[in-house]
């Protein structure tokens, strides 16, 4: 009798809100620490995942979301208290446009007032590839670099025990670009998670499926 393997669950969270975000730069590899409001958000979620028994806690590798990871667990009754910070969940590198204003640097790179509209009009995809030909240093990285990337975060979650729950604290492009992928609604990935927000996610071997995108709480 052929046997299926049980889906690996995983919630991705957006990490707390940086100083970055409240000042409307982009982020990506730079990093800023959580405002008190970020706090809360790392907070927030691990109370709104409670009823979530985890096996694994994993983060990217940027102080932003380590914290957010530790506070997450701070608030949950799991016994994870450390969580495994991974760089292949890091944030989009948006090369010489780090730090800088996203109105000025997203009208620089593709005509635009902010990156949403990038995404909007470009797509998530094509506007990392414009961004990189945007880039006068060619270091911010195109869509097949992010995902070259990200596929060996996605294949890592894949290849836990069947049936385990994970969540992975990462980042708002990050997390769009996986929506855009895989969602059978690709327009999702034109809004972007919001700090703190909760997207579900259920892996095979062979498929990946968005179960929900960008919650602050668990639908019922």
């Amino acid at each position: 009798m052929e046997v299926f393997p049980l889906a690996v669950n995983v919630y991705f969270v957006r990490h707390g809100q940086t100083y970055l975000n409240l000042f409307h730069k982009y982020q990506g590899w730079s990093d800023a620490p959580l405002t008190e409001k970020g706090i809360e958000d790392g907070k927030r979620v691990g109370k709104a995942l409670a009823k979530i028994d985890f096996d694994y806690l994993f983060c990217s590798d940027m102080r932003r979301t380590v914290k957010t990871a530790e506070l997450l667990a701070a608030s949950h009754p799991t016994k994870i208290v450390h969580p495994e910070p991974d760089p292949a969940f890091r944030e989009v590198f948006f090369g010489f446009f780090e730090g800088e204003d996203t109105a000025a640097a997203s009208m620089n790179i593709g005509l635009c007032r902010s990156y949403d509209e990038l995404v909007s009009k470009y797509s998530v995809e094509k506007a990392r590839d414009i961004t990189k030909a945007a880039d006068p240093f060619h270091l911010a990285e195109n869509d097949a670099e992010f995902w070259q990337r990200m596929d060996k975060g996605l294949d890592r979650l894949r290849n836990l025990p069947d049936g385990s729950t994970a969540v992975v604290v990462s980042h708002g492009a990050a997390i769009r670009s996986i929506v855009s992928r895989y969602a059978k609604d690709k327009t999702l990935a034109n809004d972007a998670p919001v700090n703190g927000s909760i997207t579900k996610l259920s892996l095979t071997p062979d498929q990946t499926k968005i179960v929900f995108y960008n919650q602050l709480s668990l639908p019922e």
